[in-house]
């Protein structure tokens, strides 16, 4: 059972989505203003939080940003703007999936089972931790480590890095990337894994005029590699 906060002002929506989530077994507490729903995000520790951008004291957008900047919490919106430049805003914003009103309880349900299946808790026993040259990945403690030093990610930024991990020397495409990280379909909102490749980049201590690990491939995707190993 997950606990869920949504954040909804219209109770025509609130309720009845209330009741179908509360039926399909979880926990969901609700907050009809962008600010109570900071403060019961910070008090009550949610598993996700279902935002809507049209909040009456705030836009969700600024929410998300303030949500963002003191927890790791997972975030679906859920909007009425279906324009693409939005949704990538969105999810540059740190969004980890959105859905687009009107939208059903049952497809509502299965992208928050599947943001919860790829969220920040332990992976299995099973899941090794991924080495490409004095880098490691290690999925069950959700820790990244370069030549023994600890890199701090978001959680969007170590589903990139371990997906890429997985496939070392490969080129993946920015539609792979977006299907299997953001698990959005690809239509030309591939500035998304722009951004967060150049903030991975950064944080790795490289930069794409100057790479170690993760090399563009002009017009295709990204390939990760160690150091000294092309070719």
């Amino acid at each position: 059972m997950a606990r869920l906060l949504l954040i909804e002002d219209d109770l025509t929506i609130r309720t009845p989505l209330l009741r179908a989530l509360r039926e399909r077994g979880h926990a969901v507490a609700a907050a009809s203003t962008a600010m109570t729903g900071l403060r019961d995000a910070l008090d009550d520790r949610p598993d996700l939080v279902v935002l809507d951008l049209g909040l009456p004291d705030l836009d969700g957008r600024e929410l998300l940003r303030m949500l963002r900047a003191v927890s790791a919490v997972p975030v679906i919106v859920a909007t009425a703007r279906d324009d693409e430049t939005e949704i990538v805003r969105v999810l540059d914003a740190g969004a980890d999936d959105y859905v687009v009103k009107p939208f059903t309880a049952a497809q509502l349900d299965a992208r928050i089972r599947a943001v919860l299946r790829r969220g920040t808790g332990p992976a299995s026993e099973g899941d090794p931790a991924l080495v490409v040259g004095g880098l490691r990945v290690d999925p069950r403690s959700r820790q990244v480590t370069l030549d023994g030093i600890p890199v701090e990610l978001t959680p969007r930024e170590f589903d990139l890095l371990h997906h890429l991990a997985g496939r070392p020397g490969q080129v993946v495409t920015k539609r792979e990337l977006l299907a299997e990280v953001w698990r959005v379909p690809y239509g030309g909102a591939d500035k998304t894994v722009d951004v967060h490749l150049s903030w991975l980049r950064r944080k790795l201590g490289e930069s794409a005029q100057a790479p170690r690990y993760l090399h563009t491939v002009r017009g295709v995707g990204v390939r990760l590699e160690a150091p000294g190993s092309a070719g």
